[in-house]
């Protein structure tokens, strides 16, 4: 063990040898790989004119006549469908977003309502009080890439502007 490991040491210490490189022209690595490129034939005026790839052109294709479903679901979908849009016909909210413009005060809330009505008149805003916060909020969106565009244009004027989740009431 201890004579292989000696073996190993010296055998790592022992000096490197020098190499040398030439720079001459004959010793640069030079191939021809122009064998191995594909090579192009010539288009001909036959197939330029008849762009077949398929071997069967649009008389060749006979029509199929019409043929009835065996194994339809319709019924079983229509079941399905029909509770779905029960389902739906009963939701009286949805999920969506809005843009909370401000939340304060009475006073700082309408005055932050009439500069928004002036600054961004396509907007609409409401106040809403929750006690004992008024806020001010834009928009109902169904999905935050909606609202995002007029959430750009509402944080110039009002940069604490926030994007919030909301219950959208589907009455109205």
């Amino acid at each position: 063990m201890i004579y292989t490991s000696c073996i190993l040491l010296l055998a790592g210490c022992k000096t490197t040898q020098k190499t040398t490189s030439s720079t001459s022209q004959d010793s640069k690595y030079t191939e021809d790989l122009s064998v191995w490129r594909p090579k192009a034939e010539p288009a001909t005026a036959t197939s330029v004119t008849t762009p077949t790839t398929t071997g069967t052109t649009p008389e060749d294709r006979k029509t199929q006549p019409y043929t009835e479903a065996r194994f339809a679901i319709n019924r079983q979908l229509d079941t399905v469908l029909d509770s779905i849009d029960q389902t739906n016909r009963s939701r009286r909210y949805i999920d969506g977003f809005t843009i909370q413009v401000y939340s304060g005060r009475r006073e700082e809330a309408l005055n932050a309502k009439k500069q928004l009505a002036t600054s961004l008149p396509r907007l609409e805003s409401e106040v809403q009080f929750t006690e004992p916060i008024f806020r001010v909020k834009v928009g109902k969106y169904y999905s935050r890439m909606e609202a995002q565009q007029d959430y750009t244009a509402v944080k110039r004027y009002f940069p604490a502007a926030i994007l919030i989740p909301e219950k959208i009431s589907l009455n109205e």
